[in-house]
């Protein structure tokens, strides 16, 4: 039986294509949903079952057109606009919509359910546009979109193409669902698509997390810093738990480093009579305060996978159906603020990781700055050869953009829907706005590697680096190879990108 999923397990469904199989204890949790709520809603007023939908739910639908109604809701809803969301985060969503009706409190039909694992397990991902969804009913557009394509209509991305659904059903054998009760209502009402973005925004954010780590630790290797500033008595002196994980993680992957410097060995002896210190006694802040910045990153990023496994495994239609209690319940479940602030909290999180990027990556360049490194990286002839130049440019600019995209979206609530929906979460803009921001981080971050690989060649202390960070080393220059001539380097940052993503 399904239970509860971490990010682990979600990961290796949405990332690594694990297959779900459900067992029937976990169909029979959804057959007693549905066979309560038809006993149920006999000569019973439900909203969405027997009366229109948000501010048509003053009307009473009489009992021939029930099943329309559901039909309608799907249609009428499948209005969204923009490009259409990458397999991925649509895989991600398909995941959460089923994780809440394997909670039993929807009082579908298990042909949906069955249905929606066809989808996930096929890789049949419908088409459903970036826009829409203002995060209040839910993501209303957006699951329409994806309920259009259950009940056979719409197109879908199939093995990488764009058709009609009614041709992958054909091939595969596929039939469209029935509407039994209220499948329309609960197909299109709730947080699926904007935790759905959200656990993939989370997982990329994490890898970006843990290559700051690295790449930090190879900073101060090629800066030859004192070693200190990740010590744990001066770490555990402040009491941050993200602050003192930041630290153990480089001290655990700098140990054997040779390149990094003893203060006590280096300062604190008595036979020191240097009057201006040749080496810093004090490396830049974007070297020296790794962990107090991405400390809160650290602790940022654990608490939105809190809240996002809580919201994925959680009922998040309306209204909700239980059995325990022989009740039909209506509330706000659908409504996506959990999501949104924690969105909002992490694409500023990612912006903070991406700033310090580029101010390592300026660290890296700026020959008067470093002092050991020729202008850019550029192992040429300076004047006629630019090394890594113009590729500042990009990480620079990439990074002002996610400065201006860390604005809050929670709090840009605006009423719609006949003001029926008079406050609104704005979660799938949110997820969305975080989603540019980790690519874009990813960006930054790729220039940052070419240029920490460069150096390296440049100083020739690959043999004196960390165990851990000469293997990155090694894997980085097994596709972008130490260079001098000047060629276009567009390609070389997409490979790093996908090694950055894909690479853990």
């Amino acid at each position: 039986m399904i239970e509860k999923l971490g990010l682990k397990e979600l990961e290796d469904v949405i990332f690594h294509k694990k297959e779900i199989i459900l067992s029937e204890d976990d169909l029979k949790v959804v057959d007693d949903s549905f066979y309560f709520l038809k006993a149920f809603s006999k000569d019973k007023i439900i909203y969405g079952i027997n009366t229109g939908f948000g501010p048509m739910a003053q009307f009473r639908i009489e009992d021939r057109h029930l099943k329309e109604l559901q039909f309608n809701i799907i249609r009428s809803h499948s209005t969204g606009a923009g490009d259409p969301l990458p397999e991925i985060y649509v895989r991600a969503a398909m995941v959460a919509r089923l994780l809440t009706f394997l909670q039993g409190k929807s009082g579908v039909h298990r042909e949906l359910v069955l249905q929606l694992v066809s989808f996930i397990n096929n890789e049949i991902y419908p088409f459903i546009p970036e826009h829409g969804s203002v995060g209040a009913s839910g993501d209303l557009v957006q699951l329409a979109h994806m309920a259009l394509t259950l009940i056979g209509e719409g197109e879908v991305f199939y093995q990488g193409v764009l058709r009609s659904t009614s041709s992958v059903f054909d091939e595969l054998g596929l039939k469209p669902i029935q509407m039994h009760i209220r499948e329309g209502l609960s197909c299109t009402n709730g947080t699926s698509v904007m935790v759905g973005i959200g656990l993939v925004n989370l997982i990329y954010a994490n890898r970006l997390f843990d290559r700051a780590i690295s790449s930090s630790i190879l900073m101060n290797e090629i800066a030859s810093s004192y070693d200190d500033f990740m010590s744990l008595p001066l770490n555990e002196a402040k009491h941050h738990v993200g602050q003192q994980v930041v630290a153990q993680l480089m001290r655990e992957r700098i140990k054997d480093s040779k390149c990094v410097l003893k203060r006590e060995l280096e300062l604190y002896t008595k036979d020191n009579t240097e009057k201006v210190f040749r080496h810093k006694v004090q490396p830049y802040y974007s070297l020296r305060c790794v962990p107090q910045i991405l400390g809160p990153i650290y602790d940022a990023l654990a608490n939105t996978e809190q809240v996002l496994i809580d919201e994925v495994n959680s009922v998040c239609d309306n209204p909700v159906i239980d059995k325990d209690t022989q009740n039909v319940y209506h509330g706000g479940n659908f409504h996506g603020d959990y999501v949104s602030f924690e969105m909002d909290k992490l694409k500023m999180a990612i912006t903070k990781l991406t700033m310090l990027c580029e101010r390592q990556i300026n660290y890296l360049f700026h020959d008067k700055i470093n002092e050991i490194l020729p202008p850019f990286v550029n192992m040429g002839t300076l004047g006629l050869n630019y090394g890594l130049q113009a590729s500042q440019f990009t990480a620079t600019s990439t990074t002002a953009e996610c400065q201006t995209l860390s604005n809050s979206m929670y709090v840009h609530s605006i009423p719609n829907n006949n003001d029926n929906q008079d406050i609104v979460s704005m979660g799938t803009n949110s997820a969305l706005l975080a989603k540019r921001v980790v690519d874009n981080s990813f960006q930054v971050m790729s220039v940052l590697y070419m240029g920490i690989a460069q150096a390296v060649s440049i100083l020739e202390i690959e043999k004196d680096l960390s165990t851990h960070t000469h293997k990155i080393f090694k894997e980085v220059r097994d596709f972008f190879p130490a260079f001098v001539d000047d060629t276009p380097k567009y390609k070389e940052i997409e490979r790093m990108i996908t090694f950055l993503k894909d690479n853990r």
